[in-house]
């Protein structure tokens, strides 16, 4: 009820929210979702969000199985890669969507990578103020951790995901399959998450990566839902602990911080011309994550037996681990200083105590780290 206190008017708005969702694994899913959305729709109609890359693998598979169900749907998609990542691919396709009557009863299936899981969940956020979506990852990287906790965002020339919001998923379906299609080198770049969940959180999952490599690259339907399932497992337990990245969350962005600032050098250089090539964000990740490991034994808290495991597990999976040569420290830590975890115009960093354990520092999970231990991590 709306209070009038003299010439202030308080309306309150407290409410409870039930965020939560189920996590399907699976092969070969699609017509389950069917299925799932014919007895229980979250929309009247489906927009399907893909890129260039995934569209002709699998957006019309999926429409098939939807119509099969009776379930109207139709497939938008954007160019594909990090650089397309923006605001205007997403206008481009709301434009469309309003053009063909999607309404505030409409839902989206986010069918994809990272890249696409983080503009169909942002357009899901602010299409017509907000309609319910589903992730359908297609990567190793997106079934393993951006598809699970609800952020959104979009990139800008500033750095990554500096325009985004939290909106979560009415469900994900975890179809392993669709691994198959990937290329061997984001398959292999996507295992940079995995790694960074045993290092984060689970001793006993690093040591499961170690010892079944050969299984893992060989793509086993049994060894990539036992990642998947220990993946969302682990991502969740924290998710569930801190679901707006308060403290606990942090420790998800561990390699993060350098990592975003290395792949967004490496994107620029690619659209200059300077290089033909540019590193994918798993790999820009497993970068990140080794300069991380580095700042941690400068501090005191990680042993140079921990990081020689860790730069051994990636090594393994085919993910480098030193900055590029032409890649200027200087400008890696300026673009760090622009994070969206920057505090006080000060990058912060998450660090490893040992395999399996953060750095609590009170409960913030990330402390600040001057720059000249940083420039000396990036050697």
């Amino acid at each position: 009820m709306v209070e009038l206190n003299g010439d202030t008017m308080r309306v309150s708005l407290k409410r409870e929210i039930d965020d939560s969702y189920d996590l399907v694994f699976g092969i070969n899913l699609f017509p389950q979702i069917a299925q799932d959305l014919k007895k229980s729709p979250i929309g009247s109609k489906y927009a399907i969000i893909t890129d260039s890359n995934v569209r002709p693998l699998y957006a019309e598979s999926l429409e098939d199985a939807l119509r099969t169900e009776g379930i109207p749907a139709h497939t938008f998609s954007f160019e594909a890669g990090e650089q397309h990542k923006t605001i205007d691919s997403c206008m481009k396709m709301m434009g469309e969507m309003s053009r063909m009557k999607y309404g505030r009863d409409s839902a989206i299936l986010a069918l994809g990578g990272g890249v696409v899981g983080d503009v169909a969940g942002f357009m899901a956020a602010i299409f017509n103020r907000g309609v319910p979506y589903i992730q359908i990852p297609t990567t190793v990287l997106a079934q393993a951790d951006s598809s699970i906790g609800g952020k959104t965002a979009v990139d800008t020339d500033y750095g990554k995901n500096l325009v985004g919001v939290f909106k979560q998923p009415v469900r994900v379906y975890i179809d392993v399959e669709t691994l198959r299609t990937l290329t061997d080198r984001e398959y292999r770049s996507g295992l940079a998450e995995t790694v960074k969940h045993g290092i984060i959180r689970d001793e006993a999952f690093f040591r499961y990566l170690q010892e079944n490599s050969g299984l893992i690259l060989e793509q086993s339907a049994d060894s990539s839902l036992y990642i998947a399932r220990n993946n969302c497992r682990i991502k969740g337990d924290v998710v569930e602990v801190d679901p707006d990245e308060k403290g606990l969350r942090k420790i998800l962005n561990y390699g993060h911080t350098t990592g975003h600032a290395i792949e967004k050098l490496s994107v620029d250089s690619f659209e200059s011309g300077k290089n033909t090539n540019y590193l994918l964000h798993g790999e820009a990740v497993a970068i990140g994550m080794m300069v991380a490991g580095r700042i941690a034994i400068a501090l005191g808290y990680f042993s140079q037996s921990d990081l020689r495991q860790q730069e051994q597990s990636l090594k393994i999976f085919g993910l480098p681990v030193v900055v590029p040569n032409e890649m200027p420290n200087e400008s890696i830590i300026e673009i760090t200083s622009r994070d969206k975890k920057v505090r006080d115009g000060k990058a912060q960093y998450v660090l490893p105590v040992s395999i399996g354990k953060m750095n609590e520092f009170n409960g913030a999970y990330a402390t600040y780290v001057t720059n000249d231990i940083v420039m000396e991590a990036l050697q």
